[in-house]
């Protein structure tokens, strides 16, 4: 593992964009922010907590989670809401996020979180659909800890970490992007299971968080196979990069190191390539 910069609290939503580099959060400090091929660390956004996932939107900025599931053009312009929590339901906000190939927007509600407004009771939260036309609907319910999303390279699965309870998800994907009962892919001995990416042969790569120290890789029928160790305890996510995507990029938070800024970026070349992730392309509501 090569270390590529550090300094962070909480780092997440890793996404590889091939113009511009490694884009990152920093969950608990805010800000997305981007590495590019020179090293160098750039602001993309400023001030936004609590993003735990990003997707490219085809219009040109990202999909971002947090409070809400938002629009940000990279342009500078209005930040457009694309799916609200609601508190009162028990929606306090969005962890993760991914699309399909079509460019739905899959994403996991929180019902009780660390970083936004919450009593702080243990509640379960849903799994989002944001279909092409700007509807939202519920495909998937109880999720304790929503975390990482990722689809088999047939699209015909997809994987959901659930953190709360160290269980890995499996549904099955329906033609208009409904989803089957889930199902247990894995349950992990080591650590929690938080973000995750798929493989084009069809391996699940997930980071485990709060001592699991890296990312365990299982085959299509949840065999571990390989484990890939990092310095942090706090392994919170990953994604395939670079022009081939063999570049396997690893994030960390601070937890368990004694300092609130050990937050990392790794960066590990791998045998296979990742699954590419297809833009968003779901209606963007209009600027008010």
């Amino acid at each position: 593992m090569e270390r590529l910069t550090t300094g962070y609290g909480l780092i997440e939503g890793p996404l590889w964009l091939a113009d511009r580099g490694l884009l990152f959060s920093d969950v608990l400090n805010g800000g997305v922010f981007c590495l590019g091929r020179d090293g160098a660390v750039t602001t993309v956004f400023g001030h936004r907590r609590g993003v735990g996932g990003m997707a490219l939107h085809a219009a040109g900025g990202l999909i971002v989670s947090g409070r809400n599931i938002s629009f940000k053009p990279f342009d500078g312009g209005a930040t457009l809401t694309v799916l609200d929590r609601d508190p009162a339901a028990g929606n306090v906000g969005y962890n993760d996020l991914t699309t399909d190939a079509a460019g739905r927007i899959y994403a996991g509600s929180l019902g009780t979180s660390p970083v936004f407004e919450s009593d702080g009771k243990p509640a379960a939260g849903d799994l989002w659909l944001v279909d092409l036309d700007g509807r939202a609907r519920i495909v998937g319910r109880e999720i304790w800890l929503t975390n990482g999303l990722g689809f088999a390279p047939d699209g015909r699965t997809l994987y959901h970490s659930d953190s709360s309870i160290r269980t890995v998800w499996r549904y099955a994907v329906a033609a208009d992007g409904s989803l089957g009962p889930k199902t247990v892919f894995v349950e992990s001995g080591r650590g929690v299971p938080d973000g995750l990416a798929v493989a084009v042969d069809g391996s699940v790569w997930v980071a485990l968080a709060r001592g699991g120290h890296g990312v365990a890789v299982f085959d299509a029928s949840g065999n571990e196979r390989e484990f890939l160790e990092i310095p942090e305890p706090m392994c919170t996510s990953l994604c395939f990069g670079g022009d081939d995507l063999r570049d396997l990029y690893v994030v960390s938070g601070s937890d368990g190191t004694g300092r609130p800024d050990a937050g990392s970026v790794y960066r590990h070349r791998v045998a296979v390539a990742g699954v590419p992730v297809a833009p968003a392309r779901v209606r963007l509501p209009a600027a008010s």
